[in-house]
């Protein structure tokens, strides 16, 4: 089996690319993905994944395919998100909101999710809107993140009256100053800035390129990367969601469940300790994983 069917294969079974990618298909839908395609180490037709534009080309198609999504276009400076990952936490926060709900998934405008960074691509609001039907409010602390990401919810019909973004003009803050005082949320979700510096970002970026092409490069170009506050926050990952568990308290009316990406196994230790300390009267771990990226959902209520 190759790396990629095994990839594949450990995505949520709801997940419309849980089987290899149709190229000819997505080829099909867009001729700029055409030119870059080339055989991988293992003689199979693929992309170079650490080619930003190629990258970004191939899930502008996968979007364009599975999900309706005519215009998907963001700065080329800003992430782009690997859209069955994201679909993923997206169907693993659907099985959560179904335990509460006799073992159905929600559907449609009976749930508000709340995404924290929403970013410049809007693409956890797109998929759940577009999967499930939910509403969505997208938070960012870049103006210009999210008016990339109402520009892509303008020329889509299909995500029109269904997502609201939010500016947060105090990055201190996460959910004070996007929240208001009565509102009910069902579930909020977040994918928090992993690096805790510039240099710890190119050093994982020069790895994640070593890892795709086998190639040492001083200055790689950061396909995944984006602008600083989507990869950057001091204290990394750790200390974005040990605030976020902290202001969570504060919000333990207003929200069913909160929940967000942890990448750093290392981390969870002290943010169970974290959890416990403001009063989660539940804690759950929902492992995912794609390829050789392990991560996990962790989840919350009061």
């Amino acid at each position: 089996m190759s790396s990629e069917n095994q990839k594949k294969s450990r995505l949520h079974p709801r997940n419309k690319n849980k089987n290899k990618y149709d190229l000819k298909a997505l080829t099909k839908i867009s001729r700029d993905l055409k030119s870059f395609i080339q055989p991988n180490k293992y003689g199979m037709e693929s992309i170079d994944f650490s080619d930003a534009r190629a990258v970004k080309s191939l899930n502008t198609a996968i979007l364009n395919h599975y999900y309706g999504i005519k215009f998907w276009d963001f700065p080329a400076q800003n992430l782009t998100p690997p859209i069955p990952g994201r679909a993923d936490y997206i169907h693993h926060i659907a099985d959560l909101l179904a335990e509460g709900n006799s073992g159905t998934t929600p559907q449609g405008d009976q749930i508000t999710c709340l995404d924290i960074g929403v970013g410049a691509s809007c693409i956890y609001p797109i998929i759940g809107v577009i999967e499930y039907g939910w509403n969505f409010i997208g938070a960012d602390v870049d103006p210009k993140s999210i008016a990339s990401s109402e520009n892509i919810i303008k020329e889509n019909p299909s995500l029109k009256g269904k997502i609201e973004c939010r500016l947060q003009t105090n990055p201190k803050n996460i959910f004070f100053g996007i929240m208001e005082k009565d509102e009910k949320i069902d579930i909020t979700i977040c994918n928090p800035p992993f690096h805790s510096s510039k240099e710890e970002a190119l050093k994982g970026t020069r790895r994640k390129v070593k890892n795709l092409t086998g190639k040492n490069t001083k200055s790689p170009q950061l396909n995944f990367a984006g602008v600083s506050n989507e990869l950057i926050f001091k204290g990394g990952e750790y200390v974005f969601i040990h605030n976020m568990i902290k202001e969570s308290k504060a919000f333990a009316k207003n929200v069913t469940w909160f929940t967000t990406l942890v990448s750093k196994q290392s981390n969870l230790k002290g943010l169970h300790n974290a959890l416990i300390k403001v009063g989660a009267k539940e804690v759950k771990e929902i492992p995912m994983g794609t390829g050789n990226k392990i991560t996990r959902v962790l989840a919350w209520r009061y």
